[in-house]
C-alpha cells in the first residue's frame, strides 16, 4: 500500500502589507491544523501585531526579519501601514534588499516550498536552493488574468490606453472592462517603478511567470473559466485554498465602544464603509463620500484613512458634519474588527473597496454590497465581476474621463441595494444569498484545502 503524503514544511514571505499578512495567516492556520509547519518570514515588530491570529504556535512560527535602512524611509517602518502610499516604492526597496537574509533562512529552515507574491527574486532563488516556489496571489484569478497574461503583458508602456480598456483577447468575460481615467491609471501604474529600479507590472509578471505554481483564495465554482485562463496562458498549475472560513477562535469579542453604539440601531439598518489599509482617497472625494452617506439618511459607520494631505479624519470632514449626522454617524480614522462588524445583525450594507479579502467577508455575511473601487486594478476587475456577472452587488458610478465621485451616485447605489422591493435589491440579495450559503458550506472548505494540500505534496514530489 502507498505510503501517505509527509507532512510539508512552508516558508511564507509576503508584502509588508496586513491585507496580505492576514489572509495568509489564516491559510498558515489551515495548514498547520492539518499538521503540516509554517515557517512565517515577517519584519520583527509587526509579528507582535499578528501573534493573537497564530492558532498553532507549536506549528507556525514567526521568523523575524529587519528592513535594512532606504534613504527616504521613515526610521521604524515595516509595513503599508506606516507609510504613505507614495512611499510604498521604498518599502518595496527595502523588501528586495532583505533577499539575504531570507536566503540564509531558506538554507537553514530547510523547507519544502516557499509561498511570496511581491518579491519577484524568490523563484530564481529557490530554483538554487531546490526548493519550490508557489506564488500564493492576493488578487483574484480574474483580476491576475486581465492585467497580468501572456497576451496582455509588455514590458513598459507598450500597451495603450485603449487596449486596457478591453479585456484580453481570449478573457472568458467580455463585459469586464475599464472606465477611460482607469484605463489611464494603470498604464501610468504600468510604467512606474516600484522598488530595486523595475517596473511595477513587471514585478508581478516575473513572479507569475516563473514560479512552479500559482495559488488563491478561491473556489471554481466561482473563478473557474478565470483559473482556466489563467492556466492555459501562464502553462501553470492553479491550486485553489477554497473560501479559508477563518476559524471562530481567531475573532475575539467586538470592542465595546463599537458593540454598545451598533447595537443602538434596527437589524440591517447600518451602512458599513471601509477601504482597506492602503486606500487613500483625495480630500475631495472622501467629502463626497461622507456626504453621500449622510444623504442616505441611514445610520453609517466608515473607517477610512485621512484623506491626501490632511493629518487627521476630524480635519477632513465636512462643514457641519456633526449636526447633519445628530449622532447617527461616525467616521474613523484607526484600525478596526472588520469581520466582527460585518457580522454585526445591525449591519444592512458595505461599501467596499473591492480588495479581495472583504468582499470574501462580504459574502459570508448578510450585508448587501455596494462596490467602489479606487484605482488599482485588481479592485476594479473584481467590481465588474461582482457587478455585471455574479450580479451580487451595486457599483457607484463614477465619470468617466476624470473619475469624479459624487454624494448622489453613493446615495443612489445605496438606495439600489436598500430597496426591499427594487428589482435589483431582489437579484442581488437572492444572487448573495446562494454564493453566501455555497461558501458557508463546511463540507466546501475541508474538500478544497485538502485538495490545496495535496497539490502542494504532488508539486514538491515532482
Amino acid at each position: 500500500m502507498e505510503a501517505p503524503n509527509p507532512s510539508l514544511h512552508i516558508a511564507m514571505f509576503f508584502w509588508f502589507a496586513m491585507g496580505h499578512y492576514i489572509p495568509s495567516l489564516i491559510l498558515s492556520n489551515k495548514l498547520a491544523k492539518q499538521g503540516h509547519r509554517v515557517s512565517f518570514i515577517i519584519p520583527t515588530k509587526t509579528q507582535q501585531k499578528l501573534q493573537h491570529l497564530n492558532l498553532h504556535p507549536d506549528l507556525i512560527t514567526f521568523i523575524p526579519i529587519v528592513l535594512p535602512h532606504v534613504q527616504g524611509l521613515p526610521p521604524g517602518s515595516e509595513t503599508t501601514n506606516d507609510v504613505p502610499f507614495e512611499l510604498g516604492t521604498l518599502l518595496a526597496t527595502a523588501m528586495d534588499e532583505t533577499k539575504d537574509q531570507v536566503e540564509a533562512l531558506l538554507r537553514d529552515l530547510k523547507v519544502d516550498v516557499v509561498f511570496f507574491d511581491f518579491a519577484h527574486w524568490i523563484p530564481s532563488l529557490a530554483r538554487q536552493l531546490g526548493i519550490k516556489s508557489f506564488n500564493y496571489c492576493a488578487a483574484t484569478p480574474a483580476a491576475i488574468g486581465f492585467n497580468l497574461s501572456r497576451e496582455r503583458h509588455r514590458s513598459g508602456s507598450n500597451v495603450s490606453e485603449a487596449e486596457l480598456k478591453q479585456p484580453p483577447a481570449s478573457y472568458p468575460a467580455s463585459n469586464v472592462t475599464l472606465r477611460a481615467y482607469e484605463a489611464r491609471n494603470i498604464s501610468a501604474r504600468r510604467e512606474m517603478k516600484y522598488g530595486s529600479n523595475i517596473l511595477f507590472f513587471d514585478r508581478l509578471f516575473i513572479g507569475v511567470s516563473q514560479c512552479d505554481a500559482l495559488g488563491f483564495r478561491a473556489c471554481r465554482e466561482i473563478d473557474g473559466p478565470y483559473c482556466n485562463y489563467l492556466e492555459n496562458q501562464t502553462k501553470k498549475p492553479v491550486f485553489l485554498a477554497g473560501p479559508l472560513i477563518p476559524e471562530p477562535s481567531m475573532s475575539p469579542n467586538l470592542e465595546e465602544k463599537w458593540e454598545k453604539w451598533l447595537g443602538k440601531f434596527d437589524s440591517g439598518s447600518v451602512i458599513y464603509c471601509a477601504f482597506g489599509s492602503e486606500c487613500i482617497m483625495k480630500k475631495d472625494e472622501f467629502q463626497e463620500l461622507v456626504n453621500g452617506l449622510v444623504l442616505t439618511g441611514m445610520p453609517f459607520l466608515a473607517a477610512l484613512k485621512p484623506p491626501i494631505g490632511v493629518d487627521s479624519i476630524e480635519e477632513a470632514l465636512p462643514d457641519k458634519f456633526e449636526e447633519s449626522v445628530q449622532g447617527r454617524g461616525v467616521v474613523h480614522g484607526g484600525w478596526i474588527q472588520q469581520q466582527l462588524i460585518l457580522k454585526h445583525p445591525s449591519i444592512g450594507c458595505f461599501i467596499t473597496h473591492c480588495g479581495t479579502s472583504s468582499l470574501v467577508e462580504a459574502l459570508l455575511n448578510k450585508c448587501q454590497l455596494v462596490l467602489l473601487p479606487n484605482v488599482y486594478g485588481d479592485q476594479i476587475i473584481n467590481a465588474r465581476i461582482f457587478s455585471r456577472n455574479l450580479k451580487v452587488g451595486v457599483e457607484v458610478e463614477k465619470d468617466e474621463e476624470d473619475g469624479a465621485l459624487t454624494r448622489e451616485n453613493v446615495y443612489k447605489a445605496v438606495a439600489a441595494v436598500m430597496e426591499e422591493n427594487s428589482d435589483v435589491a431582489k437579484q442581488v440579495r437572492n444572487n448573495h444569498a446562494k454564493l453566501r450559503n455555497l461558501l458557508l458550506d463546511k463540507d466546501l472548505d475541508s474538500f478544497y484545502i485538502h485538495n490545496f494540500i495535496n497539490k502542494l505534496q504532488e508539486l514538491v514530489k515532482g
